[in-house]
């Protein structure tokens, strides 16, 4: 390690530097901290907060330090001299670092070689230690192929990404019915109904399955079907062996309609739009006592895009109908946060906690970087990826076109999903059009765009300090739901439920009325099972492919998922 403890560039921004003092994983000694203004007081405020609470204020302190990093575009690295704003101590050592050590600073397992300034490893350390841990990825890093955990009939049209979900989601779903005493399920932003279809057929729950597209609700309607007629012919077509877990005839209710966050929990259900030619949907929490029957049920919803989420825990809190529910967000840039008109509920913050912190601000940018793959990205990084130079070319395309004409900057241009494939000038001749510039009138093969290539290996070390605080803001987002629910006398905890490295929004947020504990325990057996049966079956059936990686997740014990 070198010494460079005493940065004194305010580099991006004015990003400080971080004060001497020894690297921890357990606070902020260096690189928050130091900015308490009256340290006796914050220190005696931090202690009278739960863990929770402090974990969101450290949070916001080295977020508030971080700030201008986090909110910077990669596509503005050269248009806008990104890596000069960088503390000088740092430059040297990231300008020199390797895919593999840039890889090893994110998990913080050094790397061949690495050198890191101290007030580097001090801000790394600082966001790892404050993130919410995601789970071991274990096993082989291939992608999940077919479940066999899953009927048969059940895979078809499921990508093995979502067949990993659904057939652990729905295991945890099914420990809280037996928990709650609850057959009845209402999945919100069904889509296709694949989970619904599982919950109903393959665990005989009553589902009611609500998507505000018409569309998708035909066509999940057209798969329920489907697979009636091929379970009438014979059960477990198509497998070697009779299925441990026969299939139940008993399809969702599929209904099409539109979550109201404003209104009261009885009419949260309102048409889609467009309306379809159909009669109204029926509200399934319309009911006596808030359902159909008069009974209690489940709420869920799988990678809950933007509002929807905020707007399902708003209705659990407020429906006595509602006796626990298990959420999975995702696509946080779409979050509404302040100012909003009068009556527009916020998505962001929702608790008192956090919205009383000052600097809980999260900007666009933040918000979606959080929605960043961060195994993904140091999987690319330790194995040299192609992938990263695309990077590099969007932010010399973006610098390109800002010379060209400044007021297309920022046009959110895709030009390929190959585009690493690509020579830069293929990439642009693809890039320009779209921007509604002609390539001919532009020079691509200046030495101007040469030098801004050669920088390739930097565009990516700044991409990598964005990657550390990414797992930061999703932590606090997910935070600030836990302690809404908390504020409401509500029990819930955070669960690493998926493995990160096929589905990156892998924290479920689940919560009841009543205690959790045997819920949480009763996963982990679930987990021990799953590993044990994975290892036996792995091998079998050529039809299904490998099984999924075992010994994924951790507990939900972990520091901030507290189980009640």
């Amino acid at each position: 390690m070198t010494g460079d403890v005493k940065a004194t560039s305010r580099g991006i921004g004015d990003m400080p530097g971080v004060p001497d003092g020894p690297v921890t994983s357990r606070v902020l000694e260096g690189a928050a901290m130091a900015a308490a203004p009256h340290p006796a007081r914050h220190l005696q405020q931090h202690l009278e907060q739960s863990p929770e609470q402090r974990r969101a204020a450290d949070i916001i302190r080295l977020l508030t330090l971080y700030r201008p990093l986090l909110d910077a575009f990669i596509i503005d690295f050269f248009t806008e001299s990104l890596w000069a704003q960088l503390p000088p101590a740092w430059q040297p050592a990231l300008a020199s670092a390797t895919p593999a050590q840039l890889a090893g600073l994110l998990r913080g397992q050094g790397g061949p070689g690495a050198a890191w300034p101290l007030s580097l490893l001090a801000f790394a350390a600082a966001a790892r230690a404050l993130a919410f841990p995601r789970g071991c990825p274990g096993g082989s890093p291939r992608p999940p192929c077919q479940s066999s955990h899953l009927h048969p009939l059940l895979r078809r049209h499921v990508k093995p990404k979502k067949q990993h979900e659904i057939q652990r989601l729905s295991k945890l779903l099914q420990r809280l019915s037996q928990a709650t005493g609850c057959e009845r399920v209402v999945d919100i932003g069904a889509g296709q109904g694949h989970l619904s279809r599982f919950l109903a057929f393959g665990l005989g729950l009553s589902v009611t399955a609500v998507d505000s597209d018409g569309r998708l609700v035909g066509l999940a309607e057209r798969f329920d079907q489907e697979l009636l007629r091929e379970l009438g012919k014979t059960k477990g077509l198509g497998h070697k062996r009779p299925p441990q877990h026969p299939l139940t005839p008993r399809a969702p209710q599929h209904v099409a309609g539109r979550l109201d966050p404003a209104a009261p929990w009885g009419e949260f259900l309102l048409p889609p739009k467009p309306p379809g030619p159909g009669p109204a949907a029926r509200n399934p929490l319309g009911g006596p006592g808030g359902s159909e029957d008069g009974g209690q049920v489940l709420v869920t919803g799988l990678h809950a895009c933007g509002d929807l989420s905020p707007a399902l825990l708003c209705h659990f809190t407020r429906s006595p109908a509602v006796a626990a529910m298990a959420l999975v967000g995702c696509c946080y840039m779409k979050l509404s946060t302040a100012p909003q008109p009068p009556g527009c509920p916020l998505g962001y913050p929702l608790s008192a906690s956090v919205a009383a912190l000052p600097g809980h601000q999260l900007s666009y940018r933040a918000r979606e970087a959080a929605c960043h793959a961060l195994e993904e990205f140091e999987g690319r990084l330790r194995g040299g990826s192609p992938h990263l130079r695309a990077h590099c070319y969007r932010a010399v395309l973006e610098s390109l076109i800002c010379t060209a004409d400044p007021s297309k900057r920022h046009l959110g241009l895709q030009p390929g999903r190959k585009a690493h494939a690509l020579s830069f000038p293929q990439y642009a001749h693809l890039g320009l059009p779209l921007a509604g510039l002609d390539p001919a009138r532009i020079p691509l093969d200046s030495e101007a765009v040469g030098a801004m290539l050669e920088q390739q290996h930097k565009v990516v070390a700044f991409c990598t300090l964005g990657q550390l605080l990414a797992p930061v803001v999703e932590t606090l987002i997910l935070l600030d739901r836990l302690l809404y629910l908390r504020e409401q006398g509500f029990h819930c905890a955070l669960v690493p439920l998926f493995n990160p490295q096929f589905s990156p929004r892998n924290l479920v947020l689940v919560a009841a009325r009543t205690p959790l504990a045997t819920v949480l325990a009763g996963l982990d057996k679930d987990r021990e099972d799953r590993d044990s049966s994975e290892d036996r079956h792995s091998n079998e059936d050529d039809d299904l492919g490998q099984a999924e990686s075992p010994r994924e997740g951790q507990s939900p014990h972990s520091p901030g998922h507290r189980p009640q």
